[in-house]
């Protein structure tokens, strides 16, 4: 337990060093040409069928199917009686909408111009589908391998979780939408306050 308990902590702490200084890089211009290079390598492979898939990985990513899932699997952990499984989830996606609310709201990046849907009104670093994704699918691949004992499971279900995560990320680069530093971004929000969650829950149970 207790090099469960560092190792959490650690990675927390190197997921917020490495958002500070991705966070520095961007603001500074130093990622311009790296932001600019992938946005126009991954709009070089466009077609109308990519497109559609990126759009329905993109719907996964978004607030409102995010929030009908959530409110969906919360009535079901409650109902078989996976209580902490329900708050786990709560706590996550509570401190996800905090974050993309907040920092979106401090670093004012404007968006680049959208490929292929409406422009988004709101500011652009970090992506919310990226941070809100990677906490969301994350922490309910965590609570459900939490359950599986079969490995076999459990590693698919990390798996099918990291992907989907992934391509949720890159729809948001193909569409346009983002620049690939904000779905960078995104991620390392995420995973600072979900191992963060994580540090907290092992220390309560040490």
């Amino acid at each position: 337990m207790g090099a469960l308990l560092i190792g959490s902590l650690a990675f927390s702490v190197l997921a917020l060093l490495f958002f500070s200084w991705l966070t520095r890089e961007v603001f500074e211009g130093e990622l311009t040409k790296f932001d600019l290079h992938i946005r126009l390598a991954v709009h070089q492979y466009a077609s109308s069928g990519l497109t559609l898939a990126m759009e329905a990985f993109s719907d996964l990513g978004s607030p409102v199917f995010l929030s009908c899932l959530f409110v969906v699997l919360v009535i079901i952990f409650l109902l078989v009686r996976w209580r902490y499984a329900a708050i786990w989830l709560a706590i996550s996606m509570a401190g996800a909408v905090a974050l993309d609310v907040t920092l979106k709201d401090v670093f004012h990046r404007a968006r680049p111009i959208a490929y292929f849907i409406p422009q988004p009104q709101s500011y652009s670093f970090p992506s919310g589908h990226a941070l809100g994704s990677f906490c969301f699918y994350m922490v309910l691949a965590g609570v459900l391998t939490a359950r599986i004992r079969n490995l076999a499971v459990r590693v698919l279900i990390w798996v099918f979780a990291g992907l989907l995560v992934g391509m949720i990320g890159f729809s948001r680069v193909y569409l346009g939408v983002h620049w690939p530093t904000d779905v960078i971004a995104g991620y390392a929000a995420a995973a600072f306050w979900v191992t963060g969650l994580v540090t907290v829950d092992r220390w309560r149970r040490r």
